[in-house]
């Protein structure tokens, strides 16, 4: 796991937020877009957004419908996402396919580019700069560059409305300090923060997607030692009014809440692999009965529990599959993965284990309907990086494509929302995601196996992942 997803992680893993690992979690954030901007002349605040884009998935859709092979029954994603949505993603953070010289940034980018998926790009922080420094003074060269960056790599984008500017959140209006940076704005400034997203979707009138907010950072109570969802959700409605009369085709999402392991709580929601803080599933049972509207349900979490990888690595990823059958009873809103986690905080294990985990937690994804999974932090500054979607773009040779980007890329390809997943018979030993003409085969064992897949004898080496024709 990366540096900057490990620390994202470990803030996931709280129940609540803490003020002293907030700020060492925002630190490399707002440092690497101090060095960002130094080295980047963003344009003018008066200049005029850049250039709408066509949706990616309204490009030969035709083709991506013949060769997923895809059915009149909606068994991945959400149907209201739309037949070619990708379902697969990733978000951008502070390292990112814009750092760098030309040569590793261009071969990062064209390899993002072979394949359209979901891109999430946060309005401040996570590699870009505050967007409105003082009131009504906006400032949005580092963020029309991030969604630049989506453009010429064919991404479908999507926007986080996160983190707010200081002065929203306490802070001074013209500066921007660490302090603020995971502080929710106060109530007086809510109606400020959703004039924000409506300058934010005005400016970018490609954006169709908007999660608002993160993890709900600056929501916990500290007196009620609960997430206080009340204030979240004043929040999110009138972000929600906001952006809808921008363009009432905008899809708008919430609530973003981790739902995290907390052991010896009673829970609604538990199995072999943990049992769910049931603050988290009540601050969502309270937004789905007092949001103004949405057009999808967002959350977050790992597979990891208090005990660790539990029962082990595979098993434990049956946690995703739970909490969207949990989900599905509370609403009928299609469900959004904003991160998804499938390997301990402290990690030692190979590539090709990682990439059979991460493989694996997909095939759940897809298998209970998610309607889309993001990725969280695609680079880092390490030569190592296990986990990266490609190889560091700050160093002569990087930017070459890692196999979890073609890992994410052949799922977009083969199992975007609406293809119509069909059983096949295969030994326990391995995981397998099928479709009428194609399917992934995952070997979950240290081991080279031959097995019987779909009536056909398959050999695998240990962790291989075999794409195979039907």
């Amino acid at each position: 796991m990366t540096q900057q997803a490990q620390e994202h992680y470990r803030h996931a893993r709280r129940s609540r937020s803490l003020p002293w690992l907030s700020l060492l979690l925002v630190t490399a954030a707002i440092v690497g877009a101090v060095v960002l901007v130094v080295a980047m002349a963003g344009p003018d605040p008066s200049t005029p957004p850049p250039r709408p884009l066509k949706a990616p998935q309204d490009t030969a859709a035709e083709e991506r419908i013949a060769e997923s092979g895809l059915g009149t029954v909606d068994t991945v994603g959400g149907s209201s996402m739309g037949k070619n949505w990708p379902v697969w993603g990733f978000t951008h953070t502070r390292f990112s396919a814009d750092s760098g010289d030309s040569a590793p940034t261009d071969r990062a980018q064209a390899a993002i580019a072979r394949r359209p998926v979901l891109q999430n790009q946060h309005i401040m922080g996570f590699g870009a700069l505050n967007p409105e420094p003082s009131p009504g003074h906006y400032d949005f060269g580092s963020l029309d560059s991030r969604m630049e960056l989506i453009r010429r790599t064919h991404g479908v984008p999507v926007v986080t409305l996160c983190c707010a500017p200081d002065w929203m959140a306490g802070g001074v209006a013209g500066k921007t300090q660490e302090k603020y940076f995971t502080q929710a704005p106060l109530r007086k400034h809510y109606d400020d923060f959703a004039k924000l997203a409506a300058k934010v979707a005005e400016r970018y009138p490609f954006v169709k997607h908007y999660i608002v907010w993160n993890e709900f950072k600056g929501f916990f109570d500290e007196h009620l030692k609960r997430w206080d969802y009340e204030a979240y959700t004043d929040l999110y409605n009138r972000v929600y009014d906001a952006l809808k009369k921008v363009n009432p085709d905008i899809q708008v999402g919430g609530p973003y809440v981790n739902v995290t392991d907390r052991p010896g709580w009673d829970s609604e929601l538990k199995g072999p692999w943990g049992s769910e803080d049931q603050r988290g599933l009540n601050a969502i049972k309270y937004w789905l009965r007092n949001k103004h509207g949405a057009d999808f349900v967002v959350v977050d979490g790992t597979s990891e529990s208090s005990k660790g990888m539990y029962p082990d690595e595979f098993r434990a990823l049956e946690k995703f599959s739970a909490v969207d059958a949990w989900l599905r009873k509370q609403t009928d809103l299609p469900i959004w993965w904003a991160e998804w986690y499938f390997s301990p905080a402290e990690e030692d294990w190979t590539h090709e284990r990682r990439t059979a985990v991460q493989a694996s937690g997909m095939i759940e994804f897809a298998k209970s309907g998610a309607a889309a999974a993001l990725y969280w932090s695609p680079q880092t500054t390490g030569e190592d990086c296990p986990g990266c979607l490609w190889t560091n773009t700050d160093v002569p040779e990087g930017g070459k494509p890692l196999p979890a980007l073609t890992l994410m890329q052949n799922f977009a390809r083969w199992f975007p929302a609406g293809t119509k997943l069909v059983t096949v018979k295969a030994p326990p030993t391995v995981r397998v995601l099928a479709q009428p003409k194609k399917m992934v085969v995952v070997n979950t064992q240290d081991e080279s196996l031959t097995v019987d897949v779909d009536g056909k004898k398959v050999d695998l080496g240990p962790y291989e992942i075999r794409w195979l024709d039907r």
